[in-house]
């Protein structure tokens, strides 16, 4: 780190690897004026539930949040589409005055008389929670005029971060579990908790748990059902892959239900493999390993030959990985060194310390470790670090354009499904057909012009 200029405040949540012995805050408020890339709690809570397809989604607020956050998760449905629906009360500035719970009352009747939904989850946003409207008492009414369970989810967005999103999220997940029947649940069964079904990722990963004899109860929130995540209570397993969103929940179940947590990730030919043989592990059934063996073996062998290609032209390049939770990082770093390519910066919005003592233990010397970073200090250790490829979300995609680098969306607005070991075939296109294109030849030309006037305007802002 001898170029970038840091904020003070920020300094403590950026470690280089081998720099000084590793230390890094993090889990903390972001520093005021940072630009964090961070979205509210609102949104954390929104992509989280969005999944669940039949159930009505409605955002007690201004028509801004909906919009913010219409299809956020990109997640597919084998079958009822009404999550794709964005319901808001449209506050007004006389229902802020005089309180929307009227009007909340009236578009939920509305809504349940016409759609039928399996459960409701009401959003609530700043707003709401500045007048005090009392969601929680038109909730319980509504449950009891229709028979609909109308969840509340306290989702006020200035009361944290995306993070908080999560734990709202949780709470209300919470009220369905344990309200189904179990009965026919399999001893070999598991839940498939934070996944999205981006892509129509869930079902590659459920179609292996299923190949190996392992029944999947619910998946949660990805392609999700109020039923299934009504008697998830009866799985055997609680299998976590976002373990920002979901840990919660899972920490619930197993308090209350004593259902084990174990944790996956569904990216890159090491962690996949590992996922699969954790869960045949602990169910600890002689056909359900020896079918898990032969997937495994399969898959993998059908997969290496075809990743030799992009290998062959990857080799050496450098790559910086930014992500939500700290833990798809991990996976993100292994993939690249199957594909010949070295990490040289890594970093996530909502990682722990555990998190990031994992990150560091994985990375090579000089890689840059971040925590809830800003759009100029991300470019700039891109800068200097002489990165070929950023792998990020919507928010980081402009900053690697402008600077003239490859670009891969691994967040959930992408349209390619990147879990599994056919996720990592369509991984290896991505960042090949992006670091190898032609127009950042010409990009690089005007890298270096951009560059000096930020730094210049960085200069002029330091001395003013």
């Amino acid at each position: 780190m001898t170029t970038t200029d840091i904020l003070e405040g920020r300094k403590a949540h950026i470690h280089e690897k081998g720099a000084v012995p590793f230390n890094i805050a993090c889990e903390k408020q972001s520093v005021a004026g940072s630009v964090s890339q961070r979205a509210c709690v609102f949104c954390g809570s929104r992509v989280v539930l969005y999944p669940i397809a039949d159930a009505l989604h409605v955002i007690h607020g201004p028509i801004g949040c909906a919009a913010y956050t219409w299809d956020i998760r990109g997640a597919w449905s084998s079958g009822p589409q009404l999550h794709r629906m964005s319901f808001s009360t449209d506050l007004q500035e006389k229902d802020v005055i005089y309180g929307g719970e009227k009007k909340l009352y009236q578009a939920l009747v509305e809504l349940i008389e016409h759609y039928r939904p399996k459960a409701a989850f009401i959003y609530s946003t700043c707003i709401v929670g500045l007048i005090g409207d009392d969601v929680e008492a038109i909730c319980r009414r509504i449950s009891a005029e229709t028979g609909v369970e109308t969840i509340p989810v306290h989702s006020e967005g200035f009361k944290g971060s995306k993070k908080d999103g999560y734990s709202a999220a949780c709470n209300a997940l919470n009220q369905l579990v344990g309200t189904g029947d179990t009965n026919g649940i399999s001893p070999l069964s598991i839940n498939i908790l934070g996944d999205f079904n981006i892509a129509g990722e869930t079902w590659v990963i459920k179609d292996y748990y299923e190949r190996m004899g392992v029944e999947v109860v619910a998946t949660i929130t990805g392609d999700g059902r109020v039923d299934d995540i009504r008697r998830c209570h009866g799985a055997a397993l609680n299998v976590v892959q976002c373990s920002g969103s979901m840990t919660q929940l899972a920490t619930m179940m197993k308090e209350k239900y004593g259902i084990p947590i174990i944790r996956a990730s569904y990216f890159g030919i090491e962690d996949m493999s590992k996922a699969l043989y954790d869960v045949a592990e602990y169910l600890n059934d002689k056909t359900v390993m020896r079918n898990t063996q032969n997937l495994v073996r399969d898959e993998v062998s059908k997969l290496v030959p075809q990743l030799r290609k992009y290998k062959k032209d990857l080799k050496g390049k450098r790559a910086a990985v930014y992500t939500g939770g700290a833990f798809k990082a991990l996976s993100m770093i292994r993939s690249l060194r199957t594909l010949g390519m070295k990490t040289v910066i890594a970093g996530s919005q909502t990682g722990n310390q555990q998190d990031y003592a994992r990150l560091q233990e994985l990375s090579d010397e000089g890689t840059i470790i971040l925590d809830d970073t800003n759009p100029l200090e991300l470019a700039k250790f891109l800068e200097e670090k002489k990165a070929d490829l950023l792998i990020g979300g919507v928010k980081e995609r402009p900053i690697a354009y402008k600077l003239g680098l490859g670009f891969c969306d691994h967040n959930h607005e992408r349209k390619i499904g990147l879990a599994g070991f056919e996720g990592m075939l369509n991984f290896a296109k991505e960042v090949h057909g992006t670091v190898t294109s032609p127009v950042w030849k010409l990009a690089a030309l005007h890298r270096k012009d951009v560059w000096s006037a930020t730094s210049r305007q960085h200069r002029q802002g330091d001395e003013s």
